[in-house]
């Protein structure tokens, strides 16, 4: 038997890209920031010392790192499974949003960031999206919008 697709509404098409957009950023900001390529850091950061910023990040412990990566390439890989309209992409969203608990959770519950990186506002936008992105896709699922 098959399975009846629904069109697909514009404001999916309009999340997706959105998403796809924001993940590709933070894509390009860990590449920058894990290949330590100061010229970047400065753009995005000009009264901090590289030496400092990425020393803190250097010494951040594994499960942050991984929680990080996780964070960050889950997302993109979200947008795009969106896009796709993959069920999976609730996944991806999923394992996003547990990579920021493991690397967000390290920086500010266990070793402070140097100042100047300690604010938590810019964190705290970064979850509250990738949790609109992951109960977006959760009821785009639940609405048969996504395979």
């Amino acid at each position: 038997m098959e399975r009846a697709v629904a069109k697909t509404p514009v404001h999916l098409w309009i999340v997706g890209i959105v998403a796809t957009l924001w993940g590709a950023f933070g894509g390009y900001d860990y590449v920058m920031s894990r290949t330590h390529n100061v010229a970047y850091l400065k753009s995005m950061m000009p009264s901090l010392d590289p030496t400092l910023v990425y020393g803190y990040m250097d010494s951040m412990p594994i499960y942050a790192s991984i929680g990080w990566g996780l964070g960050v390439w889950g997302g993109l890989l979200g947008g795009v499974l969106l896009l796709m309209r993959s069920r999976h992409a609730v996944t991806a969203f999923l394992v996003s949003l547990i990579g920021m608990a493991l690397s967000f959770g390290y920086q500010f519950l266990v070793s402070r960031p140097p100042a100047g990186m300690d604010d938590p506002i810019l964190p705290l936008c970064i979850v509250a999206i990738g949790l609109g992105l992951f109960f977006y896709a959760r009821a785009m699922r639940s609405r048969g919008l996504l395979a």
